[in-house]
């Protein structure tokens, strides 16, 4: 329980009770992130703040999905080391609707090579446990298993 006395860090509030400049400053380091603004001044003027109003709130307001948790899953899979064999199991992903964000392979040991993936599901065009399936009987992939996410 908070002390009335103490003030919280950080709040989460909804975007429609707060002056637009806050959604303006996300939306201007949006910009920026994705390349489509080039400087502080171009992402400004994009949404029409001030450059002095970015720079005040640029690093404190940040967007926040409203259920980033709940759209991210984590996989590992055993691949044999064949040529091939891990581009085929990201594509498979990809096909799936999958926007992978990390792959982690180890060095191939006794003919397989451990892997971790970690995407954003939030667009899959089937269920987690089909897209499970469907890549255990791909050619090279000798397991998969969901360590995250549903």
């Amino acid at each position: 329980m908070t002390d009335i006395n103490t003030k919280p860090k950080y709040l989460l509030v909804d975007a429609n009770v707060l002056p637009d400049v806050f959604l303006k400053v996300v939306t201007a380091k949006s910009l920026l992130a994705c390349g489509k603004a080039k400087t502080t001044s171009q992402a400004a003027q994009m949404v029409g703040i001030s450059r002095s109003a970015f720079y005040k709130y640029k690093d404190s307001v940040f967007a926040q999905g409203a259920s980033a948790a709940d759209s991210m899953l984590t996989l590992t899979a055993t691949l044999s080391d064949e040529p091939g064999v891990l581009s085929r199991f990201t594509s498979e992903l990809y096909a799936a609707g999958a926007n992978i964000l990390t792959v982690n392979q180890n060095i191939p040991v006794d003919g397989v090579a451990l892997v971790s993936v970690s995407a954003r599901s939030d667009n899959l065009k089937m269920e987690t446990g089909e897209l499970l399936e469907q890549l255990k009987r791909m050619e090279g992939i000798v397991d998969v298993r969901l360590i995250s996410g549903r």
